[in-house]
């Protein structure tokens, strides 16, 4: 089997999404191929659309925008469904073994949404929005997980069966089972096992350290555009 790691962040380094790929890997091999794809840009080059077509799931892990998915990312989805709506109608196989002859793709979809929220349900809409699109695309949505508290993970120590990881590890478990399986399961929401209060402590910390470092000041931070 093999299977597509997409890395959604508009991060280059030090992203939430990553560090969730990292893991969710752990779990997946050596049961499976993994290809590792970065997805940066607004746009997937020919090489980058033609190696897709050879997984036989794609797995999306991308943080929450504005309760949706990156913007740079919605445009990527955009162009792979007309670039896979373009081999239907070609209704050839090639090389890619998950188009069918009638051009049907038999690619199962599976999302990760993180999110700053300490609630992982906060990324309900988000992978109703990357399952919507699986179904218009032609593709098998094979189901999704919100993880809350997305912005402390690259801190929390990974230790299984306890600790702030807990969950996401017992979550991916069970995940990586049902990819491995070619199954799908229905969209849960998680949190990281973290006193809710003390990770709103932390944010608040996190961004007045950031507003410093970048010249402002802690009271700048309720100032309104105008």
């Amino acid at each position: 089997m093999k299977i597509a790691l997409i890395n959604g962040s508009p991060k280059v380094k030090d992203s939430a999404s990553k560090t969730l790929l990292e893991e969710l890997h752990a779990h997946l091999s050596p049961k499976a191929e993994c290809i590792e794809l970065e997805f940066h840009a607004t746009t997937l080059s020919p090489d980058e659309q033609t190696l897709l077509l050879q997984a036989d799931a794609w797995i999306f892990a991308f943080p929450l925008y504005v309760d949706g998915i990156p913007a740079h990312l919605l445009s990527c989805l955009v162009g792979l469904e007309q670039f896979l709506a373009t081999k239907g109608k070609q209704n050839t196989i090639g090389n890619d073994q998950n188009v069918t002859k009638s051009g049907q793709n038999t690619i199962r979809v599976y999302g990760i949404a993180n999110c700053g929220f300490y609630e992982g349900i906060q990324a309900e809409y988000a992978l109703e929005i990357l399952q919507n699109w699986s179904r218009r695309a032609g593709l098998t949505w094979g189901g999704g997980i919100g993880v809350g508290g997305g912005g402390g993970l690259s801190q929390m120590p990974k230790t299984a069966g306890h600790g702030p990881w807990a969950p996401i590890i017992r979550t991916f478990t069970a995940l990586s089972e049902t990819i491995l399986q070619a199954g799908t399961t229905d969209n849960q929401y998680i949190s990281v096992a973290f006193p809710r209060f003390l990770y709103k402590i932390a944010a608040q910390s996190g961004w007045r350290q950031s507003i410093r470092r970048n010249g402002g000041k802690a009271r700048d931070l309720g100032n309104k555009p105008k």
